[in-house]
């Protein structure tokens, strides 16, 4: 059921509340002036003023206060012009006083509703603008998987010579037009998966996760990137030198784009001829891997703000890519009830790792 004031014009609601006004304080009026000066009603003026404050404009409650004060003070000679006793005065100045504090009062938090209402509506469009922000940007990413697989794959089958014979510089040519379309792809499904993450949060399929297998298999498929730009990639087993295992409850996929992702970064950061490092360590609580490289670092002013979503330096370690990439890397983290963190690495390169939670009873899964 609607409220009453929405079932009535506006105008005919202020209309009215100022009638009933009226006829509060004339009530409050007449019983101050039929009675002795000893008696004081004036504190009755607090309700017409109050009504006024919350239906009424300012000028109607400062005009109502304003008069209401008078009245109270001028009833104590009037209508009986008998001499007055301090008392009397002393009891009608606390009245005064009282309603003056109620306008005063009444008016800055009529002010303070207001101000709390626009900063409310504010929030509200601001938030609905968000959405469809975060709905257009979902759409167009989503609309734009299909003509990039396609071009991809049509350049796979040039590249394969479905269209006739390549040459060699041909094939070169072909085959960075697919890297890039590749990379521009990737960047299109992390937007994807950040905005799918966001609104619906990460869904995980956990099984017992070897993290020196993962990583492993991980450097593998990144050997072609790693020798294009003449970059070795080591691993480090901790204290000791050979193989070890290092079993995590997660989600294989994610956590494998985890590792991809923070081996891209130290691989396409380090100079030619340098040095990526993949480190391994554990202790009772935790599995911990480092990923170290001899790039230029990253400024200590900036390494808080690495995992924010959208964040892009002014490094030249954070000069390319969408600055969505690592905040994708903690969220998957995050999700694991993990922890992932940035150091610069003295004398010069960075180290991004992470740390999860050890299975305590690793039972691997061999399905």
């Amino acid at each position: 059921m609607l409220p009453l004031k929405l079932l009535i014009n506006p105008k005919d609601w202020h209309l009215s509340t100022f009638w009933l006004v009226v006829l509060l304080f004339a009530i409050v009026l007449l019983l101050e002036y039929t009675t002795s000066s000893d008696y004081v009603f004036g504190y009755l003026y607090i309700g017409p003023i109050l009504l006024a404050s919350t239906h009424l404009g300012r000028r109607t409650t400062f005009t109502l206060t304003a008069a209401a004060c008078i009245l109270t003070m001028v009833n104590a000679w009037l209508p009986d012009t008998r001499y007055v006793e301090i008392p009397v005065v002393a009891s009608r100045t606390i009245a005064t006083l009282a309603l003056i504090v109620t306008g005063v009062l009444s008016d800055r938090n009529k002010l303070f509703q207001q101000t709390v209402l626009q900063q409310q509506a504010k929030i509200q469009t601001q938030e609905k603008l968000a959405h469809v922000r975060e709905d257009f940007a979902s759409t167009l990413t989503h609309d734009l998987k299909t003509p990039l697989l396609g071009a991809i794959e049509t350049l796979k089958a040039f590249q394969q010579g479905s269209f006739g014979e390549v040459q060699a510089t041909q094939q070169t040519v072909l085959a960075t037009i697919i890297r890039s379309h590749q990379n521009t792809l990737q960047m299109v499904e992390t937007l994807l998966d950040v905005y799918r993450n966001d609104n619906e949060g990460l869904q995980l399929h956990l099984a017992s996760v070897d993290l020196v297998r993962l990583v492993e298999e991980i450097i593998t498929t990144l050997t072609d990137l790693a020798a294009s730009r003449r970059v070795y990639i080591s691993v480090n087993y901790g204290a000791s030198d050979f193989r070890r295992f290092l079993w995590v409850q997660g989600d294989a996929l994610q956590l494998q784009r985890v590792i991809t992702n923070l081996l891209t970064n130290a691989i396409n950061h380090s100079p030619r001829g340098g040095k990526v490092e993949v480190m391994m360590e554990t202790n009772s609580s935790y599995q911990i891997i480092k990923v170290t490289d001899q790039g230029a670092g990253v400024k200590a002013a900036e390494i808080p703000h690495l995992f924010e979503r959208f964040y892009q330096g002014q490094s030249d370690r954070q000069a390319k890519g969408s600055g969505l990439g690592l905040y994708l890397t903690r969220q998957i983290i995050e999700a694991h009830g993990g922890t992932i963190w940035a150091e610069n690495r003295p004398p010069q390169g960075a180290i991004f790792a992470f740390r999860l939670p050890a299975l305590p009873s690793p039972t691997p899964d061999l399905t």
